[in-house]
């Protein structure tokens, strides 16, 4: 395809207006190593770098291009080429994917020891006393961005299988991921609070393993395949009506465990059912035909904008029903926000990695978010959340950050229904 119908969708394309910034750009590079007319180098590993892998090319590409695949294939090439190298990479790379995101008790005992530094006063000492300049360059700039640990994770909140009081209509799986477990616990206890008011009887089991979005995102596709099937393991699909999940960019991998283990004998049919039964929570609640509420969220009127998770967007194609939830709510009045569906420049670890571009895109989408004149702003991925939080913050705005579904959930209990029978 060349049309370029992607290029005004593409972020890092408008900022440089040049062709290698571009999908179309990208693609030709992608196909020049496929025809052998040109090697994976440092410079190709830095262009996939520099991409924010949003996807918004995809919804505008006319012919169906499945970019997201093309690019994760093109960075497990770039991973299998070493074209990016270095000591210092290879071991934050080790620590991440080899240790923290793929072993979830030790991922829960560092985000514990992260709190407890957090809150202790530790944290607070250190920067007083300036000890942050001892860090590495990189860390040094990373340190404030660190999120805040919750002083309780899901399984402390959420009993393995929960029903509803009155009828039970349907049973669902809660996934619960790997940072909304630690930093944003409560979402997955209003996700679970706004099912059971809606008749669903929810298992959240208690340790998960990271669905693999990550990895694949960094190149892993062999390691995104294990993670699969120990989540398939541990949450069989016929088992349900349907898989809930409440993070954008997670859903939006875990749709497409088929693709990943396709070649599988033993998984490709529990790979296939588990495609077809995994949904956005805010899908499967418009889809279920969930109530409106009786109450409002709140004690007073309130105005609210909602930006759209890329991958929710892009990736699920799920936009209409978070909107669809939060105009039931009485008391609120939803502000449409200009370029919802623009990127906030979090990305995963984009934010980290490509620190200026990600600044840019959120001084962009805040100027946004402030011309609405909204009091709360809603969105569904935990990577947003923080993101466009910390933007806000850094802005001098009192603007709060909230998910659709804690809306709903707080609406439900302000009425006296939707409490478990644990």
């Amino acid at each position: 395809m060349h049309c370029g119908m992607c290029l005004p969708t593409c972020p890092t394309y408008d900022a440089t207006k040049r062709e290698r910034n571009s999908p179309r750009g990208r693609i030709s590079l992608m196909r020049a190593i496929a025809d052998g007319t040109l090697d994976v180098t440092a410079e190709f590993a830095d262009e996939m770098s520099y991409c924010l892998g949003c996807l918004a090319c995809q919804t505008a590409c006319p012919a169906g291009v499945n970019y997201s695949m093309l690019f994760e294939t093109a960075r497990g090439d770039i991973e299998r080429q070493h074209a990016h190298r270095g000591a210092a990479r290879a071991f934050w790379r080790w620590l991440t994917l080899d240790v923290l995101f793929s072993k979830p008790r030790t991922l829960r005992m560092t985000g514990r020891l992260m709190g407890f530094y957090q809150r202790s006063g530790v944290e607070a000492f250190v920067r007083r006393a300036g000890l942050t300049r001892l860090l590495p360059g990189t860390l040094r700039r990373l340190e404030p961005q660190a999120p805040r640990m919750a002083r309780a994770f899901s399984n402390q909140l959420i009993a393995r299988r929960e029903v509803p009081r009155g009828e039970t209509r349907y049973r669902v799986a809660v996934l619960t991921g790997c940072i909304q477990d630690l930093v944003f616990p409560d979402i997955n206890r209003d996700t679970v609070d706004v099912l059971l008011a809606n008749g669903c009887a929810v298992d959240t089991p208690a340790t998960q393993p990271c669905c693999g979005s990550i990895h694949a995102h960094n190149g892993l596709l062999e390691r995104a395949g294990d993670q699969a099937r120990r989540l398939i393991d541990l949450v069989p699909p016929d088992t349900y009506d349907a898989i809930i999940t409440n993070a954008g960019g997670c859903g939006s991998h875990l749709r497409h465990y088929s693709d990943l283990l396709g070649d599988d004998p033993q998984y490709r049919d529990a790979a296939r059912t588990w495609d077809a039964k995994l949904r956005d929570v805010h899908e499967w609640l418009v889809e279920i035909g969930s109530r409106a509420p009786g109450a409002a969220p709140f004690d007073r009127a309130i105005s609210l904008t909602y930006h759209d998770s890329c991958h929710l967007v892009h990736g699920q194609k799920v936009s209409a029903q978070p909107r669809a939830l939060l105009r039931q709510l009485p008391g609120v009045t939803v502000v449409e926000l200009t370029e919802s569906t623009w990127c906030c420049g979090s990305a995963g670890v984009y934010a980290l990695t490509q620190p200026d571009q990600a600044g840019a895109l959120l001084r962009r989408k805040v100027g946004h978010i402030d011309a609405t004149g909204a009091q709360f702003v809603a969105t569904a991925n935990p990577g947003c959340h923080l993101q466009i939080a910390r933007g806000l913050g850094d802005a001098g705005l009192r603007i709060d950050v909230a998910h659709p579904i804690s809306l709903l959930a707080s609406a439900y209990r302000r009425e006296g229904d939707g409490q478990a029978r644990r």
